[in-house]
């Protein structure tokens, strides 16, 4: 099951916030058709945000075609957004976590990190390489 976390420094509103998380998990298979999100109860209680913010991030997510609700049973997920190998994702995954763990280790700090990786992300794909 999803674990949700918030960022309350990046600007973007919580309802969004959720939904990204669940579009992130679909797309490397951290979720699939079946699984269950957590409740309401359960966002609430773990992240201190109101029930109706949980409840407006699920239902764009339902909107979306990519969840459904049962009720009394909860929502689950309908549709998957991966288009890759799981085994390739979860390889470039412990890749990127290697590269994350040198640039540690080398005394970086999270915000150059990602201007490293939101730098080469921009320069690469400027190139029209995708």
């Amino acid at each position: 099951m999803i674990e949700f976390q918030l960022d309350t420094a990046c600007g973007v509103a919580t309802y969004l916030q959720l939904v990204q998380q669940v579009h992130q998990a679909l797309r490397l298979v951290l979720l699939e058709p079946g699984d269950q999100l957590p409740t309401a109860q359960q966002v609430v209680a773990k992240l201190a945000i109101n029930p109706n913010t949980v409840l407006k991030a699920y239902r764009d997510l339902e909107r979306e075609g990519l969840v459904r609700p049962r009720p009394g049973q909860g929502t689950f997920v309908i549709a998957s957004l991966s288009h890759t190998d799981p085994a390739t994702q979860a390889r470039l995954l412990s890749s990127m976590t290697s590269w994350l763990r040198s640039a540690r280790s080398a005394g970086l700090g999270p915000d150059e990190i990602e201007a490293i990786y939101r730098t080469a992300f921009r320069n690469y794909f400027a190139e029209g390489v995708a």
